[in-house]
C-alpha cells in the first residue's frame, strides 16, 4: 500500500514504524539490520559513507541521482528476499543517511535499474524525478574531445549535494522567496528544487560541485522559467522579471 513519506524529509526508524503500523512486539531483528518487509513492501535503511550501528561498512554511495546499494553481508541475487524486493509486485521505500547518529532521509520509492549478482548483492536504485525538457538526462554523458559535458541534473538531484545546499540556504526560493512549508504547512515542509548555476559548457571532467557556490534552492515555477530559454536564464535575470 502507498505511504505518505515526503521525499527529502527526515525520519527515524521509530517514525517509519509508526507510519506503517509496525506493532511494538515485531520491531527489531531485520528492522534494525538494513532492510525488512511489511506486507508486499520493502523498507531499506541505508548508511552512505558511514558504517551502521552494527559495525558493518558497505560501499553504499550516490552516483548522481542513483543509489549504489549493497545487501546484507551474505545476500545473493537468488535469495527470496532480494527476488521479492525486485518484484514488480513490491514497492521499495528507501531511507538513507551519512551519519549513523542522525535520522534517515527519505529518497523515494526505488526502481532497480541494474543488479549485479555478487555477494553481497549490488543494486543500482533509480528514483522518479522530473526533468526539464531542455536538460540532458542525468545518466547521459556527452564527450567532445577533452570536455565532458554532464547534465546539471546529476548535481541538482544528488541527495547528498542537495542536502548540503539546503542546509546552507534553507528551503525558501532564492529568487521569489516562496516557502512551501509556510503556505502548505507540514505537507510542504522541506520541499524545494535545487538549481545548478554553471552552464553545461563550463562543466569539465575534473569538475566537483560545490553545494554553496554552485547551487541555489528555487521553487518549481522559478526553476521552470530559468529553463524556458537555452542557454538557461541566470538567477539575476529571473529576479529582474518579477520585480
Amino acid at each position: 500500500m502507498p505511504y505518505s513519506f515526503q521525499i527529502g524529509h527526515s525520519y527515524t526508524r521509530r517514525d517509519v514504524y509508526r507510519a506503517i503500523g509496525i506493532p511494538e512486539d515485531t520491531r527489531g531483528g531485520n528492522w534494525d539490520t538494513g532492510y525488512a518487509r511489511h506486507g508486499n513492501d520493502w523498507f531499506i535503511f541505508c548508511n552512505v559513507g558511514t558504517s551502521g550501528r552494527t559495525g558493518h561498512d558497505y560501499a553504499n554511495k550516490w552516483v548522481g541521482d542513483r543509489l549504489e546499494w549493497y545487501g546484507k553481508t551474505n545476500s545473493q541475487l537468488h535469495h527470496p528476499s532480494i527476488q521479492s524486493m525486485l518484484s514488480l509486485d513490491s514497492d521499495t521505500y528507501i531511507f538513507w543517511r551519512e551519519n549513523n547518529q542522525q535520522p534517515f532521509i527519505f529518497a523515494g520509492i526505488g526502481n532497480a535499474e541494474e543488479v549485479e549478482d555478487i555477494t553481497p548483492v549490488k543494486i543500482i536504485w533509480a528514483f522518479a524525478t522530473a526533468i526539464f525538457p531542455d536538460e540532458i538526462p542525468a545518466s547521459a554523458i556527452l564527450r567532445e574531445g577533452a570536455v565532458c559535458k554532464v547534465s546539471v541534473n546529476a548535481y541538482e538531484r544528488n541527495p547528498v549535494v542537495r542536502q548540503q545546499c539546503i542546509k546552507h540556504y534553507g528551503t525558501s526560493c532564492y529568487i521569489c522567496g516562496f516557502n512551501f512549508g509556510k503556505i502548505f504547512g507540514k505537507l510542504g515542509e522541506g520541499f524545494i528544487h535545487v538549481h545548478h548555476l554553471r552552464p553545461l559548457s563550463e562543466i569539465r571532467e575534473e569538475y566537483e560541485v560545490n553545494p554553496v557556490e554552485d547551487l541555489r534552492p528555487v521553487c518549481p515555477n522559478c526553476h521552470a522559467m530559468i529553463h524556458r530559454r537555452s542557454p538557461p536564464l541566470s538567477i539575476e535575470e529571473v529576479k529582474v522579471l518579477i520585480t
